[in-house]
């Protein structure tokens, strides 16, 4: 029996308008972020979910909460947060992302952690779903990171492959990415 999960990225947040990695510094949606969860919410009423799960991070918190507030239990969990950069978190992006893509893969961002570090608590994580959910369909509510962790783990995409085909690259944003633990 397998799992389902549908992914979700958090809304837009008062940093990603200002061109701002936020990390694991824990910023709030902005005006157009809380639209487009509760957006999100509309888009989804015919998806049926067994649980929903999203990072401990505000951001994510507030976009699951706007979105499913009231149909589904919200369940927070800190192995989905963001990558945590350290003290470049809060930083620009444009000092932050270029690091994400190349050697803050394997090592860690000054005084934080590495994209393997992020995937190695993915994995711990589905291994509690596949334990805990089999069978079921869950939806998480979370962040890049994690995501990227999911089409390296569940996908078999080595981590460029998963950065040069993330749809944020292509500004392909959409209402949920599926996968599947087997």
């Amino acid at each position: 029996m397998s799992l389902r999960i549908t992914y979700f990225v958090h809304a837009t947040t008062t940093d990603n308008q200002q061109h701002i990695s936020s990390g694991w510094k824990d910023t709030a949606l902005s005006e157009l972020g809380r639209k487009q969860a509760a957006e999100l919410g509309a888009q989804t009423r015919d998806r049926s979910f067994d649980a929903v799960f999203c990072s401990d991070l505000k951001r994510a918190r507030d976009t699951a909460e706007l979105a499913w507030g009231g149909m589904y239990e919200i369940l927070p969990d800190a192995r989905l947060r963001e990558c945590n950069y350290g003290t470049l978190n809060g930083a620009s992006s444009d000092v932050v992302e270029p690091l994400q893509a190349t050697e803050c893969i394997e090592k860690p961002f000054p005084a934080g952690e590495s994209y393997e570090d992020v995937k190695a608590r993915i994995a711990d994580f589905l291994e509690f779903l596949k334990h805990d959910y089999e069978g079921r369909h869950v939806a998480i509510v979370a962040h890049k990171a994690p995501q990227l962790s999911l089409d390296v783990l569940l996908k078999g995409m080595t981590w460029e492959q998963a950065q040069a085909e993330d749809w944020r690259t292509a500004g392909a944003w959409q209402a949920g990415w599926e996968y599947v633990v087997d």
